[in-house]
C-alpha cells in the first residue's frame, strides 16, 4: 500500500502579532478594521508590518527620515514608520518633520519637537489620514544587523565576503 502524501502548503504568514503588548493589539484591531473597510492599500501594509517581529521592524535614524522627506513634494507629508525612530548626532540641522511611529527615542523626540515638528501615534494618524493620504511609509535597513554579516558562503571560500565568528588566528594553536 502506498503512502498518501498531502501536498497542501501551510500558510505561514502571520495573522496576528506574537507580542502580548496591549497597545499593539489595540492598533492591530484598529488597522484590521481600516484595512477591511477602506480600499486603501496603505492600511493593509501597516497592518502587515504591525504583525512583524522586532527583527523585521528595524530602527530608522532621524537622519534617514530627514533625507527621505527633504524634497519639496514631501515637505507637508507625514513620515510613517512602523518601528522605532532613533536620534543621530551626526545630523546637525533638522527640518520640520511630522513623524508617526510606534516608538521615538528621547533624543529624537526632543530634536523633532525643537525643530517645530510633530510626533503622532498610529491612532492619531488613523484620525488624520484614515486612507493613508499624504503619507510616506519608511522602513529601517533590515540587513544592517551584525548577525547578517555572518550569513553567506563560508568565510575563506572563493568570493566570500562573509564575516567569520570569533577571533581568527594564523599559525599553530597550542
Amino acid at each position: 500500500m502506498g503512502i498518501d502524501i498531502t501536498h497542501k502548503k501551510k500558510n505561514t504568514s502571520r495573522k496576528e502579532p506574537k507580542s502580548n503588548d496591549l497597545y499593539l493589539r489595540l492598533l492591530v484591531k484598529l488597522y484590521r478594521f481600516l484595512a477591511r473597510r477602506t480600499d486603501a492599500p496603505f492600511n493593509r501594509v501597516v497592518l502587515k508590518r504591525l504583525y512583524m517581529s522586532r527583527i523585521n521592524r528595524p530602527p530608522i535614524s532621524i537622519s534617514r527620515v530627514s533625507r527621505q522627506m527633504r524634497s519639496d513634494d514631501r515637505k507637508s507629508k507625514f513620515a510613517v514608520v512602523v518601528g522605532t525612530v532613533t536620534d543621530d548626532i551626526r545630523l546637525f540641522k533638522l527640518q520640520k518633520l511630522t513623524v508617526c511611529a510606534l516608538h521615538v527615542t528621547e533624543g529624537a523626540r526632543a530634536r523633532i519637537l525643537k525643530a517645530g515638528g510633530e510626533i503622532l501615534t498610529f491612532d492619531q494618524l488613523a484620525l488624520k489620514a484614515p486612507k493613508g493620504e499624504n503619507t510616506i511609509l519608511l522602513q529601517g535597513p533590515r540587513k544592517a544587523r551584525e548577525a547578517v554579516k555572518h550569513f553567506g558562503p563560508a568565510p575563506g571560500s572563493r568570493h566570500s565576503h562573509t564575516k567569520p565568528y570569533g577571533p581568527r588566528t594564523n599559525g599553530r594553536k597550542n
